[in-house]
C-alpha cells in the first residue's frame, strides 16, 4: 500500500503531527518547498480531493499579499497557483492506499491515525 506523505520540513505543525502519528520509515516524504511538486502529483491529489480548491491553503501569507481575497479564484486559478507556489498547499497531505487527507484540522488528523 502506498503511504506518502507532502508537507513542509521548516512547518512545525506538519512536524508534530507526523511525530505524534508516530509516522516512519514506512512513509515516502516530499518537502514541497525543496521539491517541487509536479502537474502530475497535483492533478493526482485533485483526483482524490475532488477540487483544486479542496487543496488550497487560504491561510498562506502570499494570499493577502497578492490580493487574492479580493478576487474570484476558479479551479484553474487554485491549480496555478498552487504549483507556483508551495505554501498554498494545505498541509501536510497523507496519501495512504486510495484515500487522501488534507490539511491539520483535528479531525483530518484523526482520519489519518484511524486510516493507519
Amino acid at each position: 500500500m502506498r503511504k506518502k506523505v507532502y508537507y513542509l520540513s521548516t512547518c512545525s505543525t506538519c512536524n508534530r503531527i507526523i511525530k505524534d502519528l508516530g509516522i516512519g520509515t514506512e512513509f515516502e516524504y516530499q518537502d514541497i518547498k525543496t521539491q517541487k511538486i509536479t502537474p502530475a502529483q497535483l492533478e493526482e491529489m485533485k483526483a482524490l480531493a475532488g477540487s483544486f480548491e479542496a487543496l488550497f491553503s487560504r491561510r498562506s501569507q502570499q494570499f493577502r499579499a497578492r490580493g487574492l481575497h479580493n478576487q474570484e479564484l476558479g479551479e484553474n486559478d487554485y491549480r496555478e497557483l498552487i504549483l507556483d507556489e508551495y505554501t498554498f498547499l494545505k498541509r501536510p497531505v497523507f496519501l495512504i492506499g486510495d484515500r487522501i487527507f488534507v490539511g491539520n484540522a483535528k479531525a483530518e488528523v484523526e482520519a489519518v491515525a484511524a486510516a493507519l
